[in-house]
């Protein structure tokens, strides 16, 4: 029985953990990674046929991203995930699939120009995106569920995103229960729409994220409708656009919620009847996936406004841009406006069009409203950098530049210890992951030696023996190397996941009768002697 470390650990993206316990091998989220990488993660200890089961904490493609990628390489077993997770992960894997093979088809166009250019190819297609959304088990919260002989599985809201989960993962071997629980993204309080984190109470082990664990919100929350009015009321008098860079999931239906009230108290006056194009399809289908879920995951606040009739999310001159033509269309309207488009921190997606109608004009403001991860275009515009570069054209950088304060998903520093501390009795070992370098360290010291945690950041490649509660090997930071682009869709790499697969199925096949397995046996020597010439 024991636990490995594979992503997200000392850096922020790519979440993914490994179990190993009752003869199954277990995936806790396998994310994408986004922005720079500063260490090099270990390879999955077994080959993705092998994957027995994930564990999905929520949507968001730094815990989910991979997941086609891994069907793609052979992965066949369930995916377990949240009723919502599993709605929200229906669009964003099949848009992320989209976004990479639109991305592998430019540069290719690009690289016929130099034969010595390599094929680009993507780490997985759209038919894998919709292979792995059939493997996914919609689950209610709050409800165990056994997954086989010694697991079992709870999903508890952790208020992060629509459908966002802590998971408890009891497992039984030889006689002996040890209890893990991977908080996932732990929500910020007092979010609007979702409700806020819920505790849980008894674990012998924790895994915790550390995004913020640096860093204090705000003692009070900020009046975000204030801001907002106050940005869009400045902008407009000058005649400028404000151009919000959003996660199509979560935070753009958050912005929403604030532009109605906005308009309902009639808070902008420069333009007072404005428009509001939200310009991604996945947002658009997002935004009726919380509707299609509010009854579960919505708040207090929220509901209230639905027994009334009312649609938190929705209002007049609300314009919503699916086809490309209807997103060409909004910058060539004159006329000062919302535009809420995708993907939130400007590495790919339509934002990166409207950021180079946008982002040389004086008059209009670029507003941030999400974390921008070192290394994404993000990040250069909200540190201050003078141009970027967009579809090969360098654009000078003459926007005002803002961000809504405190306006996270993540639980800051206080919010994390809150978490934390709702367990009755202390844990033997808290797993500190899901942050950057340095505040791995230094939120993993603050809960030794403020707290009385046993607690501890692991490098990608750790293991640890959940029996004894011992370190069976510790990782160590190794400094990322230049990544050489590899897919599965290349024809060598598909027939090695394809041998993979059936090294794996012949492992599984101790049930199959004799006569069934001499069968399968004559199958692959034909198959190999077919070839073998």
């Amino acid at each position: 029985m024991k636990l490995i470390f594979v992503g997200a650990d000392h850096e922020v993206t790519g979440s993914c953990h490994f179990i190993h316990a009752c003869g199954k091998n277990i995936l806790v989220d396998y994310g994408m990674e986004q922005g720079k990488d500063f260490f090099e993660n270990i390879d999955i200890p077994v080959a993705p046929a092998l994957i027995d089961y994930v564990f999905l904490t929520h949507a968001h493609v730094d815990h989910s991203g991979n997941l086609p990628k891994l069907y793609a390489n052979g992965f066949r077993g369930r995916i377990y995930a949240t009723d919502a997770t599993a709605d929200l992960c229906s669009i964003m894997l099949r848009d992320c699939a989209h976004i990479q093979m639109t991305e592998a088809e430019w540069r290719n166009r690009k690289g016929k120009r130099n034969k010595n250019i390599e094929k680009f190819e993507p780490a997985y297609t759209v038919e894998d995106a919709d292979n792995t959304i059939r493997n996914i088990v919609p689950c209610d919260y709050d409800q165990i569920i056994e997954i086989c002989d010694g697991i079992k599985i709870r999903f508890t809201d952790i208020g992060h995103l629509l459908g966002s989960s802590s998971i408890e993962v009891w497992l039984t071997e030889k006689k002996v229960c040890k209890k893990i629980v991977f908080s996932g993204d732990i929500g910020n309080y007092n979010q609007p729409l979702i409700k806020d984190p819920k505790k849980t109470e008894e674990a012998d082990y924790v895994v915790m994220e550390s995004t913020y664990g640096d860093r204090i919100h705000s003692e009070t929350r900020p009046d975000y409708i204030k801001e907002l009015s106050e940005i869009l009321n400045t902008t407009f008098a000058r005649g400028g656009n404000v151009v919000i860079p959003s996660f199509a999931v979560g935070r753009t239906q958050e912005i929403l919620y604030f532009i109605r009230k906005i308009k309902a108290d009639k808070l902008v006056t420069a333009v007072s009847d404005f428009e509001v194009y939200v310009d991604s399809p996945m947002a658009v289908e997002a935004t009726g996936i919380f509707e299609k879920n509010r009854n579960e995951c919505y708040d207090e606040e929220a509901m209230d406004l639905v027994k009334k009739h009312i649609n938190p999310i929705s209002f007049p001159k609300l314009k919503l841009a699916i086809s490309t033509d209807e997103s060409r269309a909004i910058n060539d309207n004159d006329s000062p406006k919302v535009i809420i488009s995708a993907s939130g921190m400007c590495d790919a997606g339509r934002i990166r069009h409207h950021l180079k109608h946008n982002l040389w004009r004086k008059e209009c403001t670029i507003l941030f409203v999400g974390y921008q991860s070192v290394g994404t275009t993000g990040r250069a515009i909200v540190d201050g950098v003078d141009q970027v570069k967009l579809f090969g054209e360098t654009i000078d950088v003459q926007a005002e530049i803002r961000s809504l304060t405190g306006l996270s998903g993540h639980a800051d520093k206080n919010g994390l210890i809150d978490w934390i501390n709702g367990f009755k009795k202390k844990p033997s070992k808290v797993f500190i992951v899901h942050g950057e370098d340095g505040v791995t360290e230094s939120f993993a010291q603050c809960l030794r030696d403020e707290y009385g945690y046993d607690a501890y950041a692991p490098y990608s490649g750790t293991e640890y023996d959940l029996i004894s509660g011992q370190f069976i090997k510790e990782g160590v930071p190794v400094p990322i190397k230049k990544k050489v682009s590899g897919t599965v869709s290349d024809v060598y790499a598909r027939l090695k996941a394809a041998g993979a697969r059936l090294v794996a199925i012949i492992a599984k096949s101790a049930g199959m009768t004799n006569k069934d397995k001499a069968k399968f046996a004559d199958q692959i020597n034909a198959l190999c002697d077919k070839y073998d010439k």
